[in-house]
C-alpha cells in the first residue's frame, strides 16, 4: 500500500501537468547538432546571446556568424534538462566552428572619393606627417585631428596648426599679454617689417588642399593597408583629367610644359579642335590636359626674397582717328631692379599666385609707351578656332526636321563647349533664347553690320554689354533646331543675311 501510494504521488501530477496537450521539455539544435534540453524556450535566446558575447571577447574585431537555431518540444514524465551553462558552452562550441567573416575595426580615411583603411589612430597621423614633410622640411606644422562641427556624426577632420604657436598659446595662457605691454609689442612688430630684418622667411602656413574626413568602421582583414602602402598610395602622383584655359602668350609646348604632358598627349585628347602641332589657340580657349596629381596636396604660403629685373606696365594712348589695328609706340621701355619680398601660394610644387608686400625700387623702370586706335575696323574674324565646315550658305537639304532649305549662315562642327568669340568688336543686342537658334548671341558693330552665333551651350555675355574683336561671349553646343553639336553663324548686312565667308 505504501508503495503503490507513492507511485500515485508521483506520477499522478505529472500525467495531470500533461494532460493540457503542453511540451515540458525542449530539446536546442544549432545547425541540426543538439546542444541541450530546456524546459524555458524563453531562455535560449540568452543563452546564444551569452555564447556569442564570449566570441566577441576572445576577437579584437566584429565577429560575424552564421547559424541556424530550432527547438523541438514533447511531453516527458520524467523530464530532465540540461544546465544553462551546458547549454552555453554547447552553443559555444558550435558557433566557435561557424565563425564566416571577422570584421577588424579601423580608421577609414577619405579624400574626395578616395579611401584607405588603416588600423590605429597614431597610423592615421603618421600618414598625414607623411603627406606634408616634403613641403615641411623642418617640421615646422603639427597635424591635429579634430571633430568636424559641419557633421552630425563623430567625424574627425585635419587641422594643421604651426607648432611655435601651440607653444605661444600656452605661454599666453600662462603670461598673458595685454594694455601697455600688448601695444608695444605691436609696435615693435610693425617696425620691424619695414625692413628686411623684420621678415621671417620661409613657410608661413600650410593646410592640405583637400577635405580629409577620418571616421571609426569595420572591415574585412583584406582590406586593411600598411601603413607603408598607405603613403605610397596618398603620396603617389597619378594622372587626372583637366580643362586649361589658353592665355595670352601660350603655346601648346608651353601648355605641355606647365601642365607636366607633352604635345603628344594634347594633341590626342583634343584631336577634334586641336588637329596637330600647327593648330590656332586663342586666349580663351578650353582644352582638356593630363596633369599628375596626388590624392592628397599640400597647399602652403611661403615668404621669399628675391632680387628682379623688373619692367613697367605698358601704357596706351587711346586715339580715336585709328582703327585698333593700327598702333605705334612712342616711348621705349627700360627694364628697373628692385629687391623684393612675395608671399607666394604653392599647391604642391605649382606655385599658383604671388602677393608682393616688400618692395625696395634700386631702379626705376621706364615703361613703353603706345598710341593705339580706337575704332573698330571692318574685318570679321572667324568666331572658332579649328571646327569642320559641315553646311555653306545657300540652298541645301533640310538636315533634320524643322530646318530651312536655305541655309542663311554657315556651320562649323566642333564638340558642344568649343570657345566661341566675337567676330568682331561691337554692343550685344540680343542674349538668350531664340526660336529655332537656341541659345544665341547678336552683337551690332559700328558699321551697321550685325552677327547672330546659334546653337550655343552657354552664353558669356548680356544684352547691352560692349566686347571686342576675339573676346570670347559664349561656348558651342546643340540647342534648338540641331542636328548635332555645331555653331551656326550669320552676317547680317541693313538686316538680310550675306554669305559670312565673303567677309571673313
Amino acid at each position: 500500500m505504501l508503495v503503490t501510494a507513492l507511485l500515485v504521488f508521483m506520477v499522478v501530477p505529472a500525467i495531470a501537468g500533461s494532460s493540457e496537450d503542453k511540451n515540458n521539455l525542449f530539446s536546442v539544435f544549432i545547425d541540426g547538432n543538439l546542444v541541450g534540453c530546456v524546459s524555458d524556450p524563453s531562455s535560449v535566446d540568452r543563452m546564444v546571446s551569452n555564447a556569442r558575447r564570449r566570441l566577441a571577447r576572445e576577437s579584437t574585431g566584429l565577429v560575424m556568424v552564421d547559424y541556424e537555431l530550432s527547438l523541438s518540444g514533447s511531453r516527458e514524465l520524467f523530464a530532465q534538462e540540461d544546465t544553462e551553462e551546458t547549454v552555453t558552452a554547447n552553443i559555444y562550441q558550435v558557433l566557435s566552428g561557424n565563425v564566416a567573416k571577422t570584421k577588424q575595426p579601423v580608421y577609414e580615411i577619405k579624400i574626395n572619393e578616395f579611401t584607405v583603411n588603416l588600423r590605429s589612430s597614431e597610423e592615421v597621423l603618421e600618414l598625414l606627417n607623411q603627406a606634408k614633410s616634403k613641403y615641411d622640411e623642418n617640421e615646422e606644422y603639427t597635424v591635429e585631428m579634430v571633430l568636424d562641427p559641419t557633421r552630425e556624426l563623430n567625424v574627425l577632420t585635419t587641422h594643421v596648426v604651426k607648432t611655435s604657436e601651440l607653444e605661444k598659446e600656452q605661454e599666453d595662457v600662462i603670461f598673458p599679454s595685454a594694455g601697455a605691454i600688448k601695444k608695444m609689442d605691436e609696435i615693435y612688430e610693425e617696425a620691424r617689417n619695414q625692413t628686411l630684418e623684420g621678415f621671417d622667411f620661409g613657410v608661413k602656413d600650410l593646410d592640405f588642399g583637400e577635405n580629409v574626413e577620418v571616421v571609426r568602421a569595420y572591415v574585412d582583414a583584406d582590406r586593411i593597408s600598411t601603413l607603408d602602402d598607405a603613403i605610397a598610395e596618398v603620396t603617389k602622383k597619378e594622372e587626372k583629367d583637366t580643362i586649361y584655359e589658353v592665355v595670352a602668350g601660350d603655346s601648346l609646348s608651353v601648355i605641355a610644359e606647365k601642365n607636366g604632358t607633352t604635345v603628344e598627349n594634347i594633341i590626342a585628347m583634343n584631336h577634334e579642335i586641336i588637329p596637330n602641332q600647327n593648330a590656332t589657340i586663342r586666349p580663351g580657349d578650353e582644352i582638356k590636359v593630363m596633369t599628375p596629381k596626388p590624392e592628397l596636396s599640400v597647399v602652403r604660403t611661403e615668404e621669399i626674397y628675391y632680387e628682379e629685373n623688373y619692367d613697367a606696365e605698358v601704357q596706351y594712348i587711346e586715339n580715336d582717328e585709328w582703327y585698333t589695328n593700327h598702333q605705334e609706340v612712342i616711348q621705349m621701355p627700360v627694364a628697373g631692379f628692385r629687391k623684393v619680398v612675395a608671399d607666394i601660394i604653392y599647391r604642391n610644387d605649382d606655385a599658383e599666385s604671388k602677393n608682393i608686400i616688400y618692395e625696395d625700387i634700386v631702379a626705376e623702370a621706364i615703361p613703353k609707351i603706345i598710341e593705339r586706335g580706337t575704332q573698330i575696323p571692318p574685318t570679321f574674324l572667324k568666331p572658332i578656332s579649328g571646327g569642320r565646315l559641315s553646311s555653306r550658305f545657300g540652298k541645301r537639304k533640310a538636315p533634320t526636321r524643322g530646318a530651312s532649305t536655305y541655309h542663311k549662315g554657315v556651320d562649323w562642327a566642333t564638340p558642344v563647349g568649343t570657345s566661341v568669340v566675337a567676330s568682331s568688336g561691337g554692343t550685344v543686342i540680343r542674349a538668350g533664347w531664340g526660336s529655332g537658334y537656341g541659345y544665341c548671341v547678336y552683337i551690332e558693330h559700328p558699321d551697321g553690320k550685325v552677327t547672330r552665333y546659334g546653337h550655343l551651350s552657354k552664353i558669356l555675355v548680356k544684352a547691352g554689354q560692349t566686347v571686342n574683336q576675339g573676346e570670347k561671349i559664349a561656348l558651342s553646343g546643340n540647342t534648338g533646331i540641331s542636328s548635332g553639336p555645331h555653331l551656326h553663324f550669320e552676317i547680317l548686312v541693313n538686316g538680310v543675311q550675306v554669305n559670312p565667308l565673303n567677309y571673313l
